[in-house]
């Protein structure tokens, strides 16, 4: 009963030398075996090796198989390991795999262990250690247990008895094979021990991770540290299948660490590291030129667009367009492009917000005008999954509205709406509304002070949360200061204020570690001062955090032509901005411009692209490439540009 285990793996490859048709594979972070079929004889050797002092097969042993089963055709049986005399074809001691059962054949006779069904770990991974357990019984019966597993054991009562003395002289054992091609086990062995008299249970089925326990494996098999130093190789070299998932983005956890994934559109291979997608290769694009993809007929002038994308739905564009009826539209984008998919009543809608809390997907409208039974309300509209429509969900008075900003701090939501003006008031305030989880409704939480104001944008810096207004007008003049808050206390704060000149629009971006904000300035009119030659060709800003300074300072100045809109998007390593540019004092059909980032230089003119009163730009990517979207505000016509890469 104090016999030592007998590794026979470790016999085949001693100090860690693999005998040929022997590879390494790890698979799930375990390692083990697998065989070839060209030279069978190799796997094997003598079992004087083992049997040192007698030469006897012993007749109670346990036999200890971990092993990785890969498909197997249903009539086909591979050996894991035999003992064959050199002088006979026949198979004294043996262990067969089949699909459903585990055989072992003895002197020539074939007997059945038990079935595998509900017992094994599983084809296509490391299963449990499997233990075989041959005891005695009086005569002329003895038994078998199979323990795979670790499960409740299986006990077969064998009615052929095996040999007392089994001689094992001029005798070899046989790895994966019965000393010919066929039958050659075409999976993983990590662990194969013979334990003679005694069964092996308790010290197999006492491991706390069972799947991994073992008795004795070789040292090539053992782990081996993560990641070696980084002047030093493997010292025991192991190949690992490798899963490779093509598509949209899949998860990366634990569960998919060191599988790959590659990114068609992108041309790019990442790696997971179990939390995160690691870029292995990657083409990096670069924006060579645009052209136009798509006219997108409008119900009328479209005042602003949003583009969102609802999981297992689809990619949808929102049109807030100025005449009602028909109202506003909503497109998905079908086989490449934009098609009608909803019409919703708007009231001169000015812009769309998409957001969600929780599961709830949402709409926001901006109105600016009262509805036909003279009330001036805006309308959130809430996404039903049973309609695949969004319906009426909750309506909000505002006073012309411009814009509507979503965003969540410290795990509440809020909705900030943008009042321009109340009838010739253009100094009102604006609200901020908080979501109540019980009602599920938004109720008003803060009021700011606003001047014919345009835009709200929120951003984070750190743990900081901010919210930018574009103030316009305050009724004599458009060279007023728009104000970013500081969430402080409960409360949004007074941070900064920056002089605008009609401003129309807050961009916040990031490229490295910089963060910049872009305004763009539509007009300069001041009813005090003398009018300028042209109110509308001015000089838009670009600003920069100052860390030291605490504070944004001018960056950049850029000539636009009242403009009303800045987008920020990426071309693989380039960054880009796009000004809608409207009026230039004489034509509604001006250029905008696409600036490319050129570091020190900063923004430069790239690309010059003929729009019709321009009001929104929106960029968006599907697997068919990257786009950009504008609207007009004075013809019922869109485009979609495609971004032509190289």
């Amino acid at each position: 009963t104090d016999l030592r285990p007998l590794d026979i793996l470790s016999e085949v490859v001693p100090a860690g030398r693999l005998a040929r048709g022997m590879r390494v594979f790890q698979v799930q972070g375990v390692r083990g075996f697998q065989l070839a079929a060209s030279r069978p004889r190799t796997l094997g050797f003598p079992a004087s090796r083992l049997f040192i002092h007698c030469h006897r097969f012993p007749e109670e042993f346990s036999i200890i198989v971990t092993l990785r089963v890969l498909s197997v055709p249903a009539k086909r049986n591979e050996y894991l390991f035999t003992l064959m005399a050199e002088e006979s074809p026949g198979v004294l001691v043996g262990l067969r795999y089949a699909p459903d059962k585990l055989h072992f054949p003895k002197m020539g006779r074939l007997g059945v262990v038990g079935g595998l069904g509900g017992l094994w770990g599983g084809i296509g991974s490391l299963a449990g250690p499997t233990l075989l357990h041959q005891h005695l019984l009086p005569p002329p019966t003895d038994a078998m247990k199979l323990s795979p597993a670790s499960s409740l054991p299986v006990h077969r009562v064998v009615e052929t008895p095996f040999p007392a003395s089994l001689s094992v002289e001029r005798a070899s054992f046989y790895l994966g094979n019965r000393r010919r091609r066929k039958g050659v086990f075409t999976g993983l062995l990590r662990q194969l021990v013979l334990l003679p008299g005694a069964d092996a249970t308790p010290r197999i089925c006492t491991a706390v991770n069972f799947k991994v326990a073992t008795l004795s494996i070789p040292t090539v098999l053992q782990d081996l540290p993560v990641k070696p130093a980084s002047n030093e190789v493997l010292k025991y070299p192991y190949e690992t299948d490798t899963k490779v998932t093509l598509g949209s983005r899949p998860p990366c956890t634990k569960h998919e660490k060191a599988q790959f994934w590659f990114n068609a559109s992108r041309r790019g291979l990442y790696l997971c590291n179990g939390s995160a997608w690691i870029s292995m290769l990657e083409v990096k694009q670069r924006l060579d030129y645009v052209e136009e993809h798509q006219n997108l007929a409008t119900n009328s002038e479209t005042m602003g667009v949003e583009v969102f994308n609802i999981p297992k739905v689809g990619l949808f564009a929102a049109t807030a367009n100025r005449h009602s009826p028909p109202g506003s539209a909503i497109y998905k984008w079908t086989d490449g492009k934009f098609v009608p998919y909803q019409n919703i009543p708007t009231y001169q809608a000015q812009s769309w917000k998409y957001f969600t809390i929780g599961k709830k997907i949402f709409l926001a409208v901006a109105n600016f005008e009262r509805d036909d039974g003279g009330q001036e309300f805006s309308v959130i509209y809430k996404w039903s999954r049973k309609k695949e429509k969004f319906i009426t969900y909750q309506r909000i008075p505002t006073h012309s509205a411009r814009d509507w900003e979503a965003f969540v701090i410290e795990g509440e939501a809020f909705l900030a709406v943008v009042n321009h003006r109340e009838g010739n008031n253009h100094n009102i305030d604006s609200v901020i509304y908080r979501w109540n989880p019980r009602t599920g409704l938004f109720e008003t939480n803060q009021t700011i002070p606003t001047s014919g104001a345009y835009d709200w944008e929120f951003f984070t810096i750190g743990p900081y949360s901010f919210l930018a207004v574009a103030n316009t007008f305050n009724g004599t003049s458009t060279k007023i200061y728009s104000h970013i808050y500081i969430w402080l206390s409960g409360s949004f704060q007074l941070f900064q204020s920056i002089l605008t000149f009609g401003a129309a629009d807050w961009e916040v971006f990031r490229i490295g570690d910089r963060v910049f904000l872009a305004v763009p300035y539509s007009h300069s009119y001041d009813s005090r001062m003398p009018a300028p030659s042209n109110f509308y060709a001015i000089n838009s800003s670009i600003y920069e955090l100052n860390i030291t300074a605490q504070m944004f300072v001018k960056f950049q100045d850029l000539l636009t032509y009242s403009a009303l809109d800045w987008e920020f998007f990426s071309v693989g390593d380039d960054a880009f901005l796009v000004v809608a540019n409207s009026f230039d004092g004489i034509t509604f059909s001006v250029n905008s411009i696409i600036y490319r980032w050129q570091g020190y230089e900063g923004f430069v003119a790239a690309h010059h692209l003929p729009t019709v009163g321009c009001r929104d730009w929106e960029a968006f990517h599907t697997a068919e490439g990257s786009y950009l979207l504008y609207s007009s505000a004075k013809e019922p016509l869109s485009k979609v540009l495609k971004l032509k890469t190289t």
